[in-house]
Formats: structure tokens, C-alpha cells, sequence
């Protein structure tokens, strides 16, 4: 029987009405009872460490959860983490960089409606969960809608439909069958010690481009204390050069020290920023490609790469290497 810990954070799976809507509740008596029923089949102990809707989920409630996880590992075959929908896949990113060669499996799971509704997903998500665990598949996970999907790349897609994430540009590794959970991924664990490198840098701005983008922007965020952008470029990378020259202003941050990442508004498929002018003008301005890396991948890479470092030259490396499968090269 494996042991496994469940650590909470809140979010819709552990809500109960509230006079201004949906709050989380600490410990709903339907999540324990849930939770009991597993313990039938899993050695589960729970504790309770944040109480939060997924939105107010930020920079230091990722550095908590990615230390009470380390901590906990040698103690457990595995981790389960309760957390809100909307900010799922981008803890579920953060975690995959700050807990380095990790071994053993932690998966992210909630559900869109609340345990205590009888119509809710909450019970199958974490089964899916549970099971991840048991099967031993080792890095971050998220769990939902009887898909596992690799942490780095899940992207919430509905805001109410059941199946509200998808494994963007890489395939589930693994999916809930009438006859268990049939594993796709068995690729071997990383070698090296699991180790906890949780510095970040939260002083990062997420630009989607669109026709018509201001220059001026980048001027405005040039004054500001921000030391990586993110920009949404358009298709397989572009941006315009024409009367409003962003290819410039993407220079000058540069030139001032901040790191600019680039990638693709599009869901699917990998940024090619060599196939079109408008594309190679972002690279010779000195931006980073992000690849086929999702956004969320992008921008909690580029917080924890900014700190580990201030070079410019070693976050171009870090962003050229695939940490733990958030990018494919061809």
C-alpha cells in the first residue's frame, strides 16, 4: 500500500458558499470523507497549508508548497496537491523548475466543482491522482478528467467545462481505463540528487501583441522595475515593423539588461521566429525563442531563471536547455 501525502491549498475543491460567493474552507467534512474511502486502497495522511483561491496564489505561496513538498518527500512514495483551477498550470510550472531531479511523483489536482456537490469532479480527480502516485510516474503532474498530464505542459483551456486542461504539444502520460490507469510515459527518472531551488524573481510582465501595439509600452515598461517580459508573439512569430516598430523597443530593453522571452499566441505547435522577416527581426533584436513551451512554462522559467541569475547569457542557456520536458527541439 503506498503512503501519501495530501497537501491542501484551497481552491473550488474545497469550497463552500460564502456571503460574496465561493470561499475555500479549510477542511470541508465532504473532502475528508472522500479521502477516507481512498484510505481503503492508499496510506493517506492530509495537511492543510494554505486556504486560498488559486488567484491569490502567487510567487511566495509557490516557494511554500515547493518546500513543504521537498521536505515531505522522504518521508512519503509520493504527493498530492489540492489547488485551485486557475492558477493551476502555472504553480504546476514553478514546481517543476524549483524541485529539480525530482524522482518521485507530485500531482496537482481540484476539480471545477466543489467536493460537496453531488455532481462534482472532485472524487475522480483525485483517484486519477492517487493512482499517478501509485504507478510511481516521478516529476510534477496534473490530474483532470482521467488524463495525467506532465506539469509543464497543462494549460487550462475551459472556464466550466469537466475537461478544463490540455497537455499542450506533448502527449498525456497516462489516462484513467475501465481496467486502471493505462501509462504512456516511461521514460526513466533524472539522475542527480532531488534538490529544492526555489530562488525566483517575481519582477516579470506577461505583453500579448496585437495589430496596432503602441511602441510606447516598452518605454513604459523600461521605466518599471521589471527584469524579464514575456511577449505573445503572433502565429509562428512575428510582430510589426511597420509606422509602429516594435523591433527596436525590443532592442533597447535588451540593451538595458532585460531579459525579453518570445513565444507564439498560438496553443499549438512550436514559434519559428527564423521562417518569416517579421520574425527574425525579434531575434536580432536579442529576444529569447520560447519554442513550443506553453506560456505559463515561459513565464515561471523566466521568473526562476532570473533568480538563479542576472546574465542575460546564462538565461539565453537556461531557456536552450529542457529542463524537465517544458520544451522540444526538432
Amino acid at each position: 500500500m503506498k503512503k501519501i501525502l495530501l497537501l491542501t491549498t484551497g481552491g473550488t475543491i474545497a469550497s463552500v458558499p460564502g456571503e460574496d460567493g465561493l470561499v475555500p474552507e479549510a477542511a470541508p467534512p465532504a473532502l475528508t470523507r472522500v479521502i477516507q474511502e481512498f484510505s481503503r486502497h492508499y496510506e493517506i495522511q492530509s495537511r492543510n497549508i494554505l486556504n486560498l483561491d488559486s488567484s491569490n496564489i502567487q510567487s511566495e505561496e509557490w516557494q511554500l508548497i515547493a518546500r513543504s513538498v521537498y521536505e515531505s518527500l522522504p518521508d512519503y512514495d509520493g504527493i498530492v496537491v489540492t489547488h485551485g483551477t486557475d492558477t493551476m498550470a502555472y504553480t504546476a510550472s514553478m514546481l517543476t523548475f524549483m524541485l529539480e531531479n525530482l524522482k518521485k511523483p507530485v500531482v496537482l489536482t481540484g476539480s471545477q466543482m466543489p467536493i460537496s456537490l453531488p455532481l462534482s469532479d472532485a472524487p475522480g480527480n483525485l483517484a486519477a491522482a492517487f493512482a499517478a502516485v501509485d504507478a510511481g510516474l516521478h516529476g510534477v503532474s496534473v490530474a483532470f478528467n482521467h488524463k495525467i498530464i506532465l506539469g509543464c505542459r497543462a494549460v487550462k483551456v475551459r472556464a466550466m467545462g469537466i475537461d478544463a486542461f490540455a497537455s499542450v504539444n506533448s502527449p498525456i502520460r497516462g489516462e484513467v481505463m475501465a481496467n486502471g490507469l493505462a501509462v504512456y510515459d516511461n521514460s526513466p527518472p533524472p539522475e542527480g540528487e532531488t534538490a529544492l531551488n526555489s530562488r525566483l524573481c517575481n519582477d516579470v510582465f506577461l505583453l500579448k501583441l496585437i495589430p496596432g501595439t503602441n511602441p510606447r509600452i516598452f518605454d513604459a515598461l523600461a521605466q518599471l522595475p521589471y527584469r524579464g517580459v514575456i511577449l505573445e508573439a503572433f502565429g509562428a512569430g512575428g510582430l510589426h515593423f511597420i509606422r509602429r516598430d516594435l523591433s527596436e523597443k525590443i532592442r533597447a530593453l535588451v540593451e538595458k539588461g532585460i531579459a525579453v522571452v518570445v513565444c507564439s499566441q498560438c496553443l499549438y505547435d512550436a514559434s519559428d521566429f527564423s521562417i518569416y522577416e517579421v520574425g527574425r527581426k525579434i531575434l536580432e533584436a536579442g529576444a529569447i525563442p520560447a519554442g513550443d513551451m506553453t506560456t505559463e512554462a515561459a513565464v515561471t522559467k523566466l521568473m526562476w531563471a532570473l533568480g538563479q541569475t542576472g546574465s542575460l547569457d546564462t538565461i539565453r542557456e537556461i531557456f536552450a536547455r529542457n529542463i524537465a520536458g517544458e520544451i522540444h527541439f526538432s
